[in-house]
């Protein structure tokens, strides 16, 4: 890996990852979930969930914005776990996080062509069966895997293409959001407020709601985790990457509070509940009553499309990033560390991602939703070992050079460590509204057999592993990488 920097091409600038985080923070969700959040806390208790939410996350951010500095090669999470907790800390930690953006990836191609399927009424056509209930078109299945086909190949021509694409979508989000928020501000009505401030009828009651907000708001904000992905990818000082990747989180949040306050200012408690039962679009909803337009609402809907395309993109970058780190130190078939010779991406990896994505819509929507519950668990396990690695690192490397040094890291380190953790336990503990069903639980299960079955393979290889890890442990670390291989 120690010359991944002459492969890798350093291509992406400041405004190229502040967008590829945040465009995969803001995907589909602020379209249809809005009116769920404001029915569980409240308006602003919804809003003050997403800004407790938000400050789990940063911890764990911080955490990030640290090691990536500290370390900027691809491969992020794989990187700073094999440095701190060696090889199978390292291999766990990276499986995990790919179940993640895989199970992104694989819903969002599902997604899109449902969201077609709303725009325009006439577009399913041609039944060809059902799977768990999720009715399948021709027509359904021919856009998934036509827009699965050309988001891969815009991440093959190189991370730079797809930032430029995430460049023009996540603008258009942010031009219909603000338009919303505006337009909310300007028609709506403080009286709408009224009932629907706080949930519940005591001070503990709103607490109870409110944390039922914050507890999901986590896997709202995920995809600042892409920058470290990409790390090798980024021409921008160090320092700087672990700013903006804070600085991506802090945007996350305040456009989903954003979001909250005008939909709750331009809509009142009954209007949401009949949203809610109805299309279920409540955001799109509220576009249409602030410009008595049902051209407006489709706009937005529009806007809505954009996010899933950004939030598709860079879980695929994310993705074919991690799977490259692990193949680059043998931790995975070293195919799939192979660079296009033109573009110097890694073309194997993303195509593993990219064929995944246009065989998944074939087993319908419900399936995609259960893996990609199964990924979120995988996601906040692996936030719970990188913080772990970033203490684990202050202790064992005070020396490392650290360009972006957090403070009172004792402090934020073990607050990352509890906070991610107990982020995992919600998907473990019955009753939190995350709770893994037992179908997700199979895919879990499942793809843990697979990553033993590497991991095994790996106990096999641990010469080549070490020598190609060599860069990234100090020669301290070689007697223990050793025996954690045994």
């Amino acid at each position: 890996m120690s010359h991944e920097k002459m492969k890798l091409k350093k291509e992406l600038n400041t405004w190229d990852i502040l967008v590829m985080a945040f465009g995969a923070m803001i995907g589909w969700g602020w379209v249809v979930s809005s009116g769920e959040w404001i029915q569980r806390g409240g308006v602003l208790g919804a809003a003050i969930g997403f800004v407790l939410g938000g400050v789990m996350i940063f911890f764990v951010g911080l955490s990030y914005a640290e090691l990536t500095a500290a370390m900027p090669q691809s491969g992020g999470e794989h990187v700073f776990s094999l440095r701190a907790l060696g090889a199978s800390g390292s291999f766990v930690c990276t499986w995990a996080i790919v179940l993640g953006y895989i199970g992104v990836v694989c819903f969002e191609a599902c997604a899109l062509p449902s969201i077609l399927a709303y725009l325009f009424p006439g577009f399913l056509r041609g039944y060809l069966y059902s799977v768990a209930g999720f009715d399948i078109y021709a027509s359904w299945l021919a856009v998934a895997l036509l827009s699965s086909v050309l988001i891969t190949a815009v991440n093959i021509r190189g991370a730079k293409t797809a930032a430029a694409l995430q460049t023009v979508l996540t603008l258009m989000i942010g031009g219909v959001g603000i338009a919303l928020i505006a337009a909310s501000a300007l028609r709506g009505d403080a009286g709408n407020l009224s009932g629907q401030l706080l949930a519940g009828e005591s001070l503990g009651s709103s607490l109870n709601h409110i944390l039922r907000v914050a507890v999901i708001t986590p896997f709202f904000l995920m995809g600042f985790d892409v920058i470290p992905q990409a790390a090798a990818e980024i021409d921008v000082p160090a320092k700087k990457i672990g700013f903006i990747m804070l600085l991506s989180i802090v945007m996350g949040v305040l456009f989903y509070v954003l979001i909250i306050f005008a939909v709750g200012y331009l809509m009142g408690g009954a209007e949401i509940t009949s949203s809610v039962s109805g299309s279920g679009l409540v955001t799109a909803d509220a576009m249409e009553k602030a410009f008595q337009s049902r051209f407006m609402a489709k706009v937005l809907i529009v806007g809505g499309l954009c996010g899933i395309l950004t939030s598709w993109n860079s879980f695929l970058v994310g993705g074919s990033r991690a799977i490259y780190a692990l193949a680059e130190t043998h931790m995975l078939p070293k195919v799939f560390a192979r660079l296009h010779p033109k573009h110097g991406t890694p073309v194997n990896a993303i195509l593993l991602i990219g064929t995944l994505s246009s065989l998944a819509p074939l087993v319908g929507r419900q399936m995609l939703v259960w893996v990609m519950d199964a990924g979120n668990l995988g996601c906040c396990i692996c936030y719970c070992l990188v913080s772990l690695s970033f203490l684990v690192l202050r202790k064992k490397e005070p020396g490392m050079p650290r360009p972006y040094r957090v403070k009172h890291a004792g402090l934020v380190g073990s607050m990352a460590v509890l906070l991610s953790g107990f982020m995992a336990a919600l998907y473990l503990l019955p009753n939190t509204g995350c709770t893994l069903s037992a179908e997700e639980w199979m895919i879990f299960g499942a793809w843990t057999a697979m990553g033993l079955v590497f991991y095994l393979r790996c106990v096999k290889r641990r010469g080549a592993i070490r020598e190609a890890v060599g860069s990234l442990l100090p020669p301290a670390c070689y007697g223990a990488e050793d025996a954690m291989l045994e």
